[in-house]
């Protein structure tokens, strides 16, 4: 599943049925683990944002997505976040790719992660820009111990670009 298609989901409690919010972005460690997903808020130049740990999802789908109960939301300082997805500063979509002999593999698209596997990320979605996008299609990197995030950069690899494959929906789907 890709974490993109997480990205608008409504979040659900399930003690009293109750809509919670929608989820706008997931929050992951530098071990590429999902820790946690992020709710909107409807305060402006706030420090804090409202996060639910991953532990506390019940389940999720297509459709939405469970929590326990309304106390599995709590106030996080933003700085006290180390990697989110897609907002925050330091967001892994748009990040560069670069393998650790220089060769520059494109930015991450979006991020697989299996449902099988429980909140592990197990592979990157790469562009190399929108004409090669649609001439060749995006790839998709597995995910490896030696890939480390970095403030400007994902290092990965030496050897990367030979693992590199077509995008398809291998995982889940």
């Amino acid at each position: 599943m890709k974490l993109q298609d997480l990205i608008g989901l409504t979040v659900y409690e399930v003690e009293e049925g109750n809509e919670v919010g929608k989820l706008v972005d997931c929050v992951l460690d530098s071990k590429w683990n999902i820790t946690g997903i992020e709710l909107e808020s409807k305060t402006f130049f706030s420090s804090h944002v409202k996060v639910v740990a991953w532990e506390d999802i019940v389940a999720y789908g297509e459709d939405a997505i469970m929590i326990r109960n309304k106390e599995s939301i709590v106030k996080a300082d933003t700085d006290h976040i180390p990697y989110t997805f897609l907002l925050g500063k330091n967001k892994l979509k748009d990040l560069q790719v670069l393998t650790t002999s220089g060769s520059n593999l494109g930015r991450i698209s979006d991020v697989y992660f299996d449902q099988k596997l429980g909140n592990t990320i197990v592979a990157l979605e790469i562009s190399d820009g929108l004409v090669t996008d649609l001439i060749e299609g995006r790839k998709w990197l597995p995910c490896s111990e030696e890939m480390s995030i970095g403030e400007n950069a994902v290092l990965v690899p030496a050897m990367s670009e030979e693992r590199l494959q077509k995008a398809i929906n291998i995982v889940n789907g």
